[in-house]
């Protein structure tokens, strides 16, 4: 499977914006989009740079996609099974990338960041109502239970304490066993990432 073995600092410069691919250096001083506010290359510190309507929408989707840790192939089913659902696309999208199973441990605070989960989960440390998945696009559905196996629990607990939870209403987070649990599906107004979705939208409708 194709994956990205660069610099992920220099992907957050690129979108312009913390994406929170390094974790706890993102919180730091050392965060490359902090010390450098420009694209990386030889042509990032240009100060005119014109944007076409495709390099506008191109860039929205790329910044999705680096978020969440999907590759196109990937990225462009998502969006097919969003059109498919009733309601609006753009919103649908983001919803069916909130529930996978690794950007829920991200958000619960049981990882440093979505990497950090992929990779837990790829390695058989996670339950989902107390049956182990290895699969981190694994897609949790409402009132489902997902917990640290003992393998990481002790870990889970530490990252937890450190970064905290996110602030989203859809998940319960229990910070004794530890675990978290699904209340139910987010809304777009519940989901804190900084994306105009329906730019994404007009690009694959072209």
């Amino acid at each position: 499977m194709a994956r990205y073995t660069g610099s992920k600092c220099r992907l957050c410069r690129r979108e312009g914006v913390k994406i929170f691919l390094k974790g706890d250096r993102c919180m730091t001083t050392k965060c490359a989009v902090d010390r450098r506010q420009y694209p990386p290359g030889e042509h990032g510190q240009r100060t005119r740079i014109r944007r076409t309507e495709y390099g506008v929408q191109l860039r929205e989707k790329q910044k999705v996609k680096r978020i969440y840790g999907v590759l196109e192939a990937q990225f462009r089913n998502y969006f097919e099974k969003a059109s498919r659902q009733k309601g609006v696309t753009g919103e649908n999208l983001l919803r069916l990338l909130e529930l996978r199973l690794d950007n829920i441990v991200y958000r619960t605070g049981f990882a440093p960041s979505r990497d950090a989960a992929r990779q837990m989960i790829g390695h058989g440390h996670y339950a989902v109502n107390g049956r182990a998945v290895d699969r981190p696009s694994f897609s949790v559905k409402v009132n489902d239970v997902i917990e640290p196996r003992d393998s990481i629990r002790e870990i889970a607990k530490a990252n937890l304490e450190r970064r905290g939870a996110d602030s989203v209403p859809w998940l319960k987070v229990s910070p004794e066993k530890p675990s978290v649990t699904l209340l139910e599906v987010p809304t777009r107004e519940s989901i804190p990432i900084p994306i105009q979705e329906q730019l994404i939208v007009e690009l694959y409708s072209k």
